[in-house]
């Protein structure tokens, strides 16, 4: 597919987290085909220095610093290490499936840290860099699951239904210093770890659900995000964007 080339985001600092697979790896090959200066993290070492080596003759090469998000004091020290940037991607999540039946109060604790609490403590560690450097754009990964209330995953949707709103209270909150807060949720987007949820059989029926019948990877969901890190975007914050193919 061909995409769009955003002036914009040439040179910008950019932090991707949870870059190492899947759509987080879209994202940073996005960003570097932009030329911008892109620093990810993650923890799946492997997969993180392949990507590395993979995008090794971008304009800058990327940069992956392995980060325990939910290690707070790792995330601090990660983010002071990086110094001030101009767009922060809130993508790493884990949607692990569970019953009700089994949850425990650790295990709220867990899923809430992986898939929640870091990204409030992510923008607050960029957000006095964003304000110096004269604005900025973050843009926090939803999720398609609970709009549609999908079995098996009511600590994943928990936390996402409350990234949404934490979106909007930070849009509003970090407005007047020309930060820009989105909100990115996917539909069914094929990565190899999605792969191993669905059956062939399922999959079609979610083609089958969606208004525009092709396969969402995550180079398109890396074309969303970067419009909306660009200045072609100046405007719009506080909401979510959806890349679902119409499956809601």
């Amino acid at each position: 597919m061909s995409s769009a080339i955003y002036p914009s985001l040439k040179g910008k600092r950019v932090v991707i987290t949870g870059g190492g697979s899947g759509i987080g790896a879209g994202i940073v090959t996005g960003f570097a085909r932009q030329g911008a200066e892109v620093i990810f993290l993650d923890v799946a070492d492997a997969e993180s220095k392949a990507l590395v080596e993979q995008l090794a003759g971008s304009p800058i090469a990327p940069v992956y610093k392995r980060c325990d998000l939910t290690d707070l004091a790792a995330l601090t020290a990660t983010f002071a290490q990086i110094g001030p940037i101009d767009v922060l991607v809130n993508n790493a999540g884990n949607d692990d499936r569970h019953k009700l039946a089994d949850i425990t109060p650790d295990y709220w604790n867990d899923r809430m840290a992986v898939n929640l609490r870091h990204m409030l403590f992510a923008t607050q560690a960029v957000a006095p860099g964003m304000k110096a450097r004269g604005g900025g754009a973050i843009i926090n990964f939803g999720s398609i699951s609970w709009h549609l209330g999908l079995p098996d995953l009511v600590l994943y949707e928990t936390a996402k239904a409350g990234i949404e709103g934490m979106t909007r209270a930070l849009a509003r909150e970090l407005g007047p210093d020309d930060i820009r807060v989105t909100c990115v949720a996917p539909g069914n987007v094929k990565t190899k770890r999605q792969e191993k949820w669905y059956t062939p059989e399922g999959e079609a029926e979610i083609v089958k659900a969606q208004c525009l019948k092709g396969r969402i990877v995550p180079e398109h969901v890396a074309s969303l995000v970067m419009f909306l890190a660009s200045d072609d975007a100046a405007l719009c914050t506080g909401h979510e964007y959806w890349i679902d193919a119409g499956w809601r």
